[in-house]
């Protein structure tokens, strides 16, 4: 028995080594956009509701491709799924070239739909292949490893933008407006010029880890699955349950939230803050997901006394609670509330999808896909605040955030209560 189980372990080493460098790959492509939102902003002179288009053409490339993630990793298996996914993003990577070259907004937010349509590829087929990839026993350390890597790859991701696409020159709009034409055109150019050598970059870097997964044995895995005429009774049974849909409109309005308060953070920063350089408010950024990394080792370690559901409340409510500050106190410390709220965010997705799937044995699968497209939730609410911010300013727009963590909290005191009903109820 020891011996085998050591077999298997050698036999997926290598496998889940390079399964696990996806998690990191996704965070680097997911937090560059909060760079690009204001880089955009500049090269183009965008709205705040412009510039989060950028979320809105990302999040609807996750949205849309989901379900045909789901069918080529059902038909092909899971290897499949992954170099798919692979070469979408460096596809959509390399498309960042010619779309500098033209100048051209559309063409970006057509390169980041690539890019997000293969990150569908690869969270739908990654998450479930870990806990899959070696012994039984381990499936849930195997995940939690994997996941740790994400905000690692946020925070590269952040970093990468701050030191190859920030200046570090912060013109003024009436310095631009004052250059001379031959100037401002030279300007424009190489405002967008600058993202082409990290995007080469990185499409290089992900095209290769597609070659060296493309010539790995993975190990076969063998899963059962319910027959085709099983998936409408499924659907049915879906619709039966309350708790899964709450759990879907949780993790959208959660979702966009977490989306736009990174996605306008460094535009909260230079608004609020005078003087605040773009690299500085990068550096915030930066802080802010060392803070959602951290609390998520926190989170795991609270759940060990608190119940899930319980923190989850909790949680929501500190961080409607520090939505409201950024509202009504702009300036530092509004910049501190947004911050800290990292921290809060850090258990909510996980958490409101194990409670969301809980108990719902042969449609766990199908419930877990829908979960995974509520993630449009970012495509949708982030336009929302820079609507918002254009009527209210910056800090008004954080009533949207401030909404979903609302949501969130509804959420976690419906599941509570349903929890204590059952626990009161006699045997």
């Amino acid at each position: 028995m020891n011996s085998s189980y050591t077999a298997v372990v050698r036999k997926s080493a290598l496998p889940l080594v390079l399964v696990v460098s996806l998690f990191f790959l996704w965070g680097v492509a997911n937090n560059l956009n909060d760079i690009l939102i204001r880089q955009f902003k500049k090269a183009f002179e965008l709205t705040d509701f412009e510039s989060g288009l950028v979320q809105s053409a990302f999040y609807l490339g996750y949205f849309l491709f989901a379900i045909p993630a789901g069918l080529v990793m059902r038909r092909y298996g899971y290897k499949a799924g992954i170099v798919v996914g692979l070469v979408l993003y460096a596809l959509g990577a390399f498309l960042f070239y010619p779309a500098a070259d033209l100048r051209t907004y559309g063409f970006f937010l057509f390169a980041l739909f690539v890019i997000a349509s293969g990150l569908s590829f690869l969270e739908t087929s990654a998450n479930p292949f870990v806990t899959v990839l070696g012994p039984p026993q381990g499936a849930e350390r195997r995940l939690n490893f994997a996941q740790a890597f994400n905000p690692l790859g946020s925070i590269t991701g952040v970093v990468i933008g701050r030191f190859f696409i920030f200046s570090g020159a912060d013109d003024t709009p009436a310095q631009i407006a004052a250059m001379p034409p031959t100037a401002r055109t030279a300007y424009d150019a190489a405002q967008t010029a600058v993202v082409q050598a990290p995007y080469i970059a990185i499409g290089i870097v992900v095209m290769a880890l597609a070659l060296v997964i493309l010539l790995t044995r993975f190990p076969a895995v063998h899963e059962s699955h319910q027959p085709e005429a099983g998936e409408e009774a499924r659907w049915r049974e879906l619709r039966g349950r309350g708790r899964f849909f709450f759990a879907v409109v949780a993790q959208f309005f959660y979702v966009g939230a977490q989306v736009g308060v990174w996605s306008y953070l460094i535009r909260y920063a230079e608004a609020t803050v005078p003087g605040t350089a773009d690299r500085r408010a990068a550096d915030f950024l930066i802080v802010s997901l060392v803070l959602f990394m951290l609390g998520r080792f926190a989170g795991a370690a609270l759940m060990r006394r608190v119940a899930p559901v319980f923190l989850l409340a909790a949680f929501a409510a500190v961080n409607a609670l520090l939505a409201a500050v950024a509202i009504a106190m702009p300036g530092y410390v509004g910049l501190y509330a947004l911050i800290a709220s990292s921290f809060f965010m850090s258990v909510m997705y996980p958490t409101i999808f194990a409670l969301g799937v809980s108990g719902l044995g042969e449609v766990r699968k199908l419930a877990s896909s829908v979960l995974v497209m509520a993630i449009v939730g970012g495509a949708v609410l982030t336009p929302a605040m820079g609507a918002l911010s254009g009527l209210a300013g910056i800090n008004g727009s954080m009533a949207v955030p401030l909404v979903c963590f609302a949501v969130v909290l509804g959420f976690a005191l419906s599941v509570r209560r349903a929890m204590r009903q059952v626990a009161e109820s006699p045997a």
